[in-house]
């Protein structure tokens, strides 16, 4: 065959799909960014639609245009017309842990949305460098960390922040969210499908702004359509002088950013396993280069390679959705045109992808896991429930003014006083600030531990405990900010743990064993 005409073309009739599954989960990333940082936190247009996300839209465009270049490369090289490009995007896991876990806080404390914005480039420039050392250090975390801890810790986040949402905001306007919710779930839950293959998500998302304009709970508005195209020098001034403030929040960043890359990992290797043999390592220092470059520009949220290649495959998809898709929110973003699209979208539209993403992040945990190992995903599911109670009370007593500027950082943030004050009113407080700050590590850490037990490795789970014991020295966890620890009660714990379990692992087939069919179900 000639290995010209093998080439795959820039764009096939597949691609339309390609892109319509790149967009539409996008865009309702996009309004998720804006209605928090608009709504929420009373971030000005001039941040929001100004930097953010004409930054967040070229990080889109280069990831867009590089994963095209991926698949021609490997067109080229494997003389093939049936490749398939990476599909990428916005990560919606380190979304929501970046807007609820770093950005909230940071605005709360801070009070100053120019401030808080520099911060949180700071932190997506950071997220994008932890990315791109993924590339490096990725294999050989992926092979120690069980992936039970991994998968449980994320899937506990978009358990508590993004499927309680979701029900919370469809429930706010019934008349608008049951008749979308209903529709889109017989989709992405039931498989079916409407004449040519159109999907009811589709139809909800569409359908569900048609319905909501008519009933006028959405309007269509275009003041806001403009050329926003972002500085770099601004934006390069404000990751420097945010680089400080942002330092406490390490501990939140470091670990989505580790779980980004590894989701990378996953998604190229199923990309492999559907007859695309694409570098991982290459996927990976993309993804954390357009996150840095986004930041550069004034993004706040890190880009990944998604799930979905092998279905793309079969729907014949090739290469050329990835660049349109890229072109697209480039566009979009420096236009202005998400203003107009955050008027038209009523909130039940988002409310049905937070939940459709949290589900699929469950179910999925729970599937790519061995079954012994359920217990560790359960276990590392219930550290984030502490970062959400946190927030909710806090934002709650911070109503009464006893809100502190250090209270969204950690354990200092309430005085003896108001913390009795809780626990008197039968609040569940205790121990909640020790588990909220550093609580992804926490939960990877627990996840971990309890995965190496059920695997009779004691040894492993004394090592795990030694770990814990170092970053609770240095305040990656269970601290209001880094620093050097020493007598923490913290360290202390998990260090008699680790002498606890490496004793235990002596007497093992001596004074102290387990059945190795034991079932503790």
């Amino acid at each position: 065959m000639n290995q010209k005409k093998a080439l795959v073309p820039l764009f096939k009739r597949g691609d339309l799909g390609g892109v319509t599954y790149l967009v539409t989960n996008n865009i309702v990333n996009y309004l998720i960014v804006i209605a928090t940082l608009s709504g929420v936190l009373a971030w000005p247009d001039e941040l929001v639609y100004g930097r953010v996300i004409p930054g967040m839209s070229l990080g889109l465009f280069f990831g867009g245009v590089y994963y095209f270049y991926m698949g021609y490369k490997l067109s080229r090289k494997e003389g093939r017309a049936d490749v398939t490009a990476l599909p990428s995007g916005v990560s919606t896991p380190a979304m929501f842990v970046m807007l609820y876990g770093v950005i909230t806080p940071l605005s709360l404390a801070l009070d100053d949305p120019e401030l808080a914005w520099s911060a949180s480039v700071a932190a997506c420039f950071i997220g994008g460098f932890v990315e791109f050392c993924g590339g490096i250090i990725g294999p050989w975390l992926k092979k120690r960390v069980p992936r039970a801890a991994l998968l449980g810790t994320v899937a506990g986040i978009g358990f508590i922040w993004m499927a309680t949402q979701g029900v919370f905001d469809v429930y706010r306007d019934p008349l608008i969210g049951l008749p979308i919710l209903v529709i889109a779930m017989v989709g992405v839950f039931g498989g079916y499908l409407f004449p040519k293959k159109i999907p009811p998500l589709v139809v909800a998302i569409v359908g569900g702004i048609i319905y909501a304009f008519c009933l006028g709970r959405v309007d269509v508005d275009f003041s806001g359509v403009g050329f926003y195209f972002p500085n770099p020098v601004n934006s390069i001034q404000a990751l420097l002088s945010g680089v400080a403030v942002v330092a406490p929040y390490l501990t939140i960043i470091i670990p989505i950013e580790i779980y980004n890359f590894i989701e990378t990992m996953d998604n190229v290797e199923a990309a492999n396993a559907a007859g695309d043999d694409y570098s991982v390592r290459e996927a990976q220092f993309a993804d954390g280069c357009c996150t840095m470059l986004s930041a550069i520009f004034g993004g706040v949220i890190p880009n990944t390679v998604w799930l979905g290649h092998a279905g793309l495959k079969k729907s014949n998809a090739g290469i050329g959705y990835s660049l349109v898709s890229g072109i697209l929110f480039g566009m979009a973003g420096v236009f202005g045109l998400f203003t107009f699209l955050n008027s038209l979208v009523p909130p039940a539209v988002c409310a049905i992808t937070y939940l459709w993403c949290a589900i699929v992040m469950v179910a999925q945990a729970f599937r790519a896991t061995p079954g012994k190992h359920y217990a560790a995903i359960g276990v590392a599911m219930v550290p984030p429930v502490a970062d959400y109670l946190y927030t909710q009370i806090t934002g709650a007593v911070g109503l009464s003014g006893n809100y502190t500027e250090t209270l969204a950082t950690g354990l200092s943030g309430y005085n003896a006083e108001v913390t009795q004050q809780l626990l008197d009113a039968g609040v569940m407080w205790n121990g909640v600030p020790a588990v909220k700050a550093g609580a992804i590590i926490i939960g990877i850490l627990l996840g971990t531990i309890t995965a190496f037990i059920i695997d009779k490795r004691l040894d492993k789970v004394a090592i795990t405990c030694l770990v814990g014991a170092v970053l609770s020295v240095f305040g990656f966890i269970h601290s209001a900010e880094l620093g050097v620890y020493i007598t923490s009660p913290f360290a202390i714990g998990y260090l008699i743990m680790a002498v606890l379990c490496f004793i235990l692992h002596l007497g093992r087939g001596k004074w102290f064993d387990a059945p190795d069919d034991f079932d503790y179900v």
